[in-house]
């Protein structure tokens, strides 16, 4: 199993809008989430907008290329997009940045 952790820019006049949407997620992203590998999946927001991601996969790019193939996906990633910092042309999906795990306690 493969951790993964992440960080993003949540633009800090959106945090709550960012928080509400994270209480409701679309069920159809939750189910997409699990069908294709994104296991014990939490987000950790801190008041100044730094988002920190982390998941377990049995294989990143699987996971990635399962999600990038689904519709609910492409909705999601556009809905979510205004809320993040210097994303350029990229989906937040496609524009976080990955953490090297350097420790590991099992």
């Amino acid at each position: 199993m493969q951790r993964v952790c992440f960080l993003l820019q949540v633009r800090p006049e959106r945090l709550a809008d960012y928080k509400r949407e994270h209480q409701a997620v679309w069920p159809a992203m939750l189910d997409a989430l699990r069908e294709t590998g994104w296991r014990n999946y939490s987000l950790f927001l801190r008041d100044d907008g730094l988002l920190v991601g982390y998941f377990e996969t049995p294989d990143l790019q699987d996971a990635l290329n399962g999600m990038a193939s689904r519709e609910i996906n492409e909705r999601w990633q556009a809905h979510m997009a205004p809320f993040f910092v210097d994303l350029g042309d990229r989906r937040p999906d496609e524009g976080f940045l990955r953490l090297a795990e350097i420790f590991h306690l099992d």
